[in-house]
């Protein structure tokens, strides 16, 4: 299985019609959490892998940055769906989702600290041994930083990617989100992250409301967002870009042109 390429589109069941259509298309990522590990696949994806679509999935609940370590059922769960659809690789986030066996039900950002550092590695090594493929590592939105932080966002990514050795999906959404709510130039990020690493890029809508921007998936990709893409691309390229859309499904005719303005911002061929 060869790895995500080109401009794709997040799976969800809402839009499994309108993915269908897409006969040019080569890549999606899908939740792994909303694929049963036992039996078989839906059928709308295992048309899709019929067609040799590359199928990400997409892990949301590991909390591979909490102090407690991962648990081994969610990472099976995991590596079980990388299996069934044939996976050239996972992804997971930078975050937490529980502490003292509550859940959060969303994902939280960490201090930006050695100690927390030590924590997401533990956590990514414990769930590295248990996959059968490699696993890309994604920065969240937030809207705050902790007081407490001893590296800068660009430092503590790459601490986690060289420590192991996992490489990284960027989400340029939150990049834009993370420059206006918490203040720092997205363009001086960019050039000191290591893009060589990058697996694949997400790409999302988002809102401002009450003073802060908000990275909801639910609204269109705003210009500013397609900006960073571009100079992202033009800095190093990644294999692949991925439109995520998470509830409020446009017509056809729109989605179709967020995927084509992302081809244009980024050079790749237009999904067709």
């Amino acid at each position: 299985m060869t790895g995500p390429s080109g401009v794709g589109i997040g799976w969800r069941p809402e839009i499994a019609g309108f993915v269908a259509e897409l006969p040019g298309l080569r890549f999606v990522e899908v939740v792994a959490e909303s694929v049963p590990s036992a039996g078989p696949l839906p059928p709308e994806l295992a048309e899709l892998r019929g067609r040799d679509v590359t199928v990400v999935p997409h892990g949301v609940r590991l909390s591979l940055g909490g102090a407690e370590p991962v648990d081994p059922a969610r990472v099976a769960h995991l590596a079980r769906v990388a299996e069934l659809v044939d996976a050239p690789l996972v992804s997971e986030h930078i975050a937490f989702v529980r502490a003292g066996g509550l859940e959060a039900g969303h994902l939280l950002p960490l201090p930006r600290t050695r100690e927390a550092v030590a924590a997401v590695v533990a956590n990514v090594r414990r769930t590295q041994a248990q996959l059968p493929v490699p696993i890309a590592l994604e920065p969240i939105a937030a809207l705050f930083d902790w007081p407490d932080d001893e590296l800068d966002e660009a430092d503590f990514l790459t601490e986690i990617l060289d420590a192991t050795g996992a490489t990284l999906l960027l989400d340029v959404a939150n990049v834009h989100a993370n420059a206006r709510n918490r203040g720092g130039d997205p363009l001086a990020l960019l050039d000191r992250l290591p893009l060589d690493r990058v697996a694949y890029v997400h790409v999302a809508g988002g809102a401002e409301r009450g003073g802060f921007y908000h990275d909801t998936h639910t609204d269109p990709v705003p210009p500013e967002v397609l900006d960073l893409v571009g100079a992202l691309c033009a800095r190093r390229r990644p294999p692949a870009l991925l439109l995520e859309r998470d509830g409020h499904y446009p017509p056809a005719p729109a989605l179709r042109a967020e995927l084509d303005a992302l081809a244009a911002a980024s050079g790749f061929p237009v999904v067709t």
